[in-house]
């Protein structure tokens, strides 16, 4: 059966919760459950889904709209949903290739700010089941993450042009009269009913747009347990924080230049880029929510696919120390990155330096100089993803990891020992496990 809480109770939340803000009173004020904060610190890698009736133009997701001559309005808000109808969307094929990946979370556009709804929604017919296709995507979406044991993230924008443009105002996302602010909440709060109310349990819901912080203590008395990422925590777009910052986090990246689909004029990231930014995000504590764009079909684009792939093969060797992991006191030095495990009695040393064009050799021996570490009468070091003991073809080959304590530093010798690509080439940063180890006093 079907929950659902009523309009009458979305709006007395509302109205009350932004009484309580204009008195500047803090009593009221909600925040996301702690164990499921620090259960969301150990998930690591998203995957961000950025899809809209829009996405059949190419064009950047609702923001088109803004500026737009009132013909192309009428096209857009009228026409475009006609010929929607993403007959080859499998979310099935999309978990699948995020479960490889290492993603523990998936965040999906149910309402981006151009007003159209993926869900079968009662408060407006700009809705998914107004196209050719006729069904409701979330509910899919939805439904397939919990099949495949993803957590379920919800994207809902606050701000919404279809409803600015149905009350009489110039399509913007700054400035305005402020006169529709009312009604809007009332209905962004009728919206989250239904996602809330007739879904089950939802993990995660990131609001992007003006409104969000108003709506994450209404998410928190329907929902308690669900995470409200952008609307409460820190969540840095298209960049990285030049450090640690304090509690849960997540950068939100795309994989080229356009959170949803680009078909022509794209400049991916390369899938040494991306490893890299994920080990940087977990060194200082954050999780990094990557984005896909799929085409209109439903599919998730070759190229988007290819690079969620070289990702994969990586995390899939050296996820440990990429999940259930804590930063460390000391982030990294030159071209080496930190993480630890939950009780601190290993430390993973990401060597960066031997990629791209530096790439280490498949079989050769590399010492490396950790300048803020030390060893303890029980360290022990291995390679993530090999078992130290042999070399394919090279039997006289010993790739035992080894390591002495110098002045400088813990000074490690290891070897690249499993073979992961033909041309035995492997652009990608090597994990070493340490442990047993102490950080350095400086």
């Amino acid at each position: 059966m079907k929950r659902f809480v009523p309009f009458t109770l979305a709006l007395f939340l509302i109205t009350s919760y932004i009484s309580a803000q204009s008195d500047k009173s803090n009593a009221e004020r909600l925040y996301n459950d702690a164990e499921r904060s620090a259960e969301f610190m150990d998930w690591g890698l998203g995957m961000f889904v950025h899809w809209s009736h829009d996405s059949q133009l190419g064009s950047v997701i609702s923001h088109s709209m803004v500026g737009a001559s009132e013909d192309y309005l009428d096209r857009y808000l009228n026409d475009l949903p006609q010929t929607f109808n993403p007959t080859r969307y499998n979310p099935d094929e999309w978990m699948a290739l995020a479960k490889l990946a290492g993603v523990k979370y998936m965040v999906f556009t149910t309402k981006h700010h151009n007003g159209f709804c993926m869900w079968d929604t009662q408060t407006t017919d700009f809705n998914i089941m107004n196209t050719p296709y006729g069904k409701d995507i979330v509910a899919q979406y939805v439904d397939a993450c919990r099949r495949h044991g993803i957590k379920v993230g919800l994207y809902f924008s606050p701000e919404d042009f279809k409803f600015q443009h149905d009350f009489g105002i110039t399509v913007r996302r700054r400035g305005g009269s402020g006169e529709e602010e009312k009604e809007l909440h009332a209905y962004n709060a009728k919206q989250l009913d239904e996602l809330f109310g007739n879904y089950g349990e939802i993990d995660v819901i990131f609001f992007d747009g003006r409104g969000g912080g108003d709506l994450r203590n209404y998410i928190h008395k329907i929902q308690p347990k669900c995470i409200v990422t952008r609307g409460e925590m820190k969540t840095p777009e298209q960049k990285l924080p030049d450090s640690p910052m304090p509690g849960p986090w997540e950068s939100c990246y795309t994989l080229g230049t356009q959170w949803q689909f680009k078909p022509t004029n794209e400049d991916y990231k390369s899938g040494t880029d991306l490893i890299k930014m994920l080990i940087e995000i977990r060194a200082k504590g954050g999780n990094l929510l990557l984005n896909v764009g799929p085409e209109p079909s439903g599919i998730i684009p070759f190229e988007q696919e290819r690079i969620f792939r070289e990702l994969a093969l990586w995390n899939f060797v050296n996820h440990e120390g990429i999940q259930n992991i804590r930063p460390c006191r000391i982030i990294g030095e030159k071209n080496i990155f930190y993480t630890q495990s939950q009780s601190g009695d290993a430390v993973y040393a990401f060597l960066n330096e031997f990629t791209g064009e530096n790439r280490w050799k498949h079989g050769e021996r590399k010492e490396v100089l950790l300048e803020s570490l030390k060893a303890t009468p029980s360290t022990k070091i291995s390679v993530l993803g090999q078992n130290d003991k042999v070399v394919e073809y090279r039997p006289q080959k010993n790739p035992e990891s080894r390591y002495k304590q110098t002045e400088d530093g813990l000074e490690i010798s290891v070897v690249r020992a499993q073979r992961l690509y033909n041309n035995r080439n492997w652009p990608n940063p090597i994990v070493v496990k340490l442990e047993n180890v102490e950080f350095i006093e400086r």
